[in-house]
């Protein structure tokens, strides 16, 4: 039997950690400067070394930016807020979720937290998680 047909909840991207006490999000931090990317990397993208760690994000911080989308692709949704979250020095893209996307709800500067939420259900029985920013 396949590791998939085994877990009952998987992560929609590689870097959410799920099954390590609270959720939270996981970069690659470059060893030479400190730079921090989500996802596999071949190089720093800004100061080209190779040598990367793995380090956990902070699971609260600051939208820094923020937009209401209205029009998206068929099947998606709207309005939903696309945002920048800076957590403690990392900036991450994630949606802002549990909110209104009403403008009157929403600022830079507001604190928020990881959400994770449920994607869907596939015919086996597998939950695909994603995740997004609440207010705090």
């Amino acid at each position: 039997m396949s590791d998939a047909a085994v877990a009952s909840q998987i992560p929609h991207v590689d870097y959410l950690v799920l099954d390590d006490g609270e959720p939270h999000l996981i970069a690659q931090e470059c060893t030479s400067c400190g730079a921090r990317f989500f996802g596999r990397r071949n190089a720093c993208a800004a100061c080209f070394s190779t040598d990367f760690r793995t380090t956990a994000v902070a699971t609260e911080g600051t939208v820094t930016a923020f937009t209401i989308v209205t029009f998206a692709a068929p099947g998606v949704p709207v309005p939903f807020v696309a945002s920048v979250v800076d957590c403690d020095g990392t900036s991450v893209k994630g949606n802002i979720i549990n909110v209104d996307p009403d403008p009157a709800n929403i600022s830079t500067g507001m604190r928020v937290r990881l959400a994770t939420y449920s994607l869907g259900t596939d015919d086996n029985g597998v939950e695909a998680i994603g995740y997004g920013f609440e207010p705090v």
